[in-house]
């Protein structure tokens, strides 16, 4: 495995798959993993602060009344400037363009916290709350311009039970990103993620214990 992996978060909220992702991979002595910049799509987000309690560079790169387009081409400079191996959108609240992906290939995922593709967008805990699924989860995909459509990296599951309020269920859902999040980085990390050559939605996922 190389001697340094580079990863960039970008984030939009508290931060705390940001937090993950510092206690489980940055700070292990055992890793290799390095968080090299956290940028956030605001300036008063508290996983900014999370980023400097690490010790770790921060960026605010924001929409300001702009395209799209135009804000993921200085997105882009920004986190090429810290030469990330990946790039992760732990929380990041918006779309990314083509013109930030291009960038990146094969270098982008995303946190979501369904089984993909049930239950894309905003609200995918309270959806499958309401539809009244018995399984849940959390996946770990490629970022695509379209929202929640790359291929799955990693999944993860948890029972829907009878008796589970919404938070209930959303305090499970965390706990799985919590967990699933480093697991995926520490895959890549190892060169353990790889896409199928004639099915490039087949991803193959080696990990440590495997």
């Amino acid at each position: 495995m190389p001697d340094d992996y580079r990863v960039a978060v970008l984030v939009s909220g508290t931060g705390t798959n940001l937090q993950a992702i510092l206690d489980r991979v940055h700070a292990d002595p055992d890793s290799n993993v390095s968080v090299v910049l956290v940028v956030a799509s605001k300036d008063d987000v508290p996983a900014l602060g999370r980023a400097t309690a690490a010790g770790v560079e921060t960026a605010v790169v924001g929409m300001g009344g702009r395209e799209r387009a135009e804000r993921d081409a200085e997105l882009a400079d920004v986190v090429a400037g810290a030469r990330p191996d990946l790039v992760v959108l732990a929380g990041w609240m918006s779309i990314v363009t083509n013109v930030f992906l291009d960038r990146f290939p094969d270098r982008v995922i995303n946190l979501h916290p369904s089984l993909l593709p049930a239950f894309p967008g905003m609200n995918s805990i309270e959806d499958a709350y309401e539809w009244g699924v018995r399984v849940t989860g959390v996946t770990v995909h490629f970022a695509e311009e379209h929202v929640d459509a790359g291929p799955p990296i990693l999944q993860a599951t948890t029972p829907v039970l009878y008796a589970d309020s919404p938070d209930d269920l959303r305090a499970k859902v965390r706990e799985l990103e919590h967990d699933l999040l480093p697991r995926a980085i520490r895959a890549f990390a190892r060169g353990g993620v790889t896409r199928h050559s004639d099915n490039p939605r087949r991803i193959e996922v080696v990990e440590e214990d495997e």
